[in-house]
């Protein structure tokens, strides 16, 4: 699948925002956390995909009742769904230069992960945190995801890399009381 830029400006894939807030304090200090112990951009990425899918818990698989959306309150709070865990995967990655975007695939709801640019090519990578039947892996030669899609099952990836949250994800995550309340206005389709 080719993967199509929403804009071909590669720095508003480096942009802070309300969202994705790598300028905030608990960003830039696990960004700094991380990037020590790294040799290169391509193993501060691999550690900030690990951080994120290891040490972030899935909420759904947690039990945690709360809704996270921007990327510092995930990391303060240590909770998130997919789109959540997305944002501070974002953040952390674009807070050491690292051009990263949003995207999405189909499945009974949407699915979000991120892309990373390296070596002038895209790479999707899944932070969404493995359990049983999940084993997604930084990799930058294929893909390994969580949920690779069922074409015959209408399931589907969408080929377009957002610099910012797309509006219905980031619609449900803030208009939700909590994680249960979130379950009802994901989004089917973008």
């Amino acid at each position: 699948m080719e993967l199509i830029q929403e804009t071909p400006d590669l720095s508003a894939y480096l942009a802070a925002d309300e969202v994705i807030d790598h300028e905030s304090p608990v960003v830039r200090k696990t960004a700094a956390q991380l990037a020590a112990q790294a040799e290169d951009s391509y193993a501060y990425a691999r550690l900030a995909f690990e951080f994120v899918r290891d040490t972030v818990p899935h909420s759904e698989d947690s039990g945690d009742p709360r809704v996270t959306w921007r990327a510092s309150d995930v990391l303060e709070q240590g909770t998130g769904i997919c789109y959540a865990k997305s944002h501070a995967l974002a953040a952390l990655l674009r807070a050491e230069d690292i051009p990263t975007a949003l995207c999405y695939q189909k499945f009974d709801v949407v699915h979000g992960l991120v892309a990373v640019r390296f070596n002038g090519a895209w790479h999707r990578q899944d932070p969404r945190g493995n359990k049983p039947g999940v084993n997604a892996r930084f990799c930058l030669d294929g893909e390994q995801l969580a949920f690779p899609v069922d074409p015959a099952s209408g399931e589907l990836d969408y080929p377009t890399l957002y610099a910012v949250p797309h509006p219905a994800v980031l619609g449900a995550l803030q208009n939700a009381r909590d994680r249960e309340h979130l379950w009802k206005l994901l989004p089917a389709a973008l």
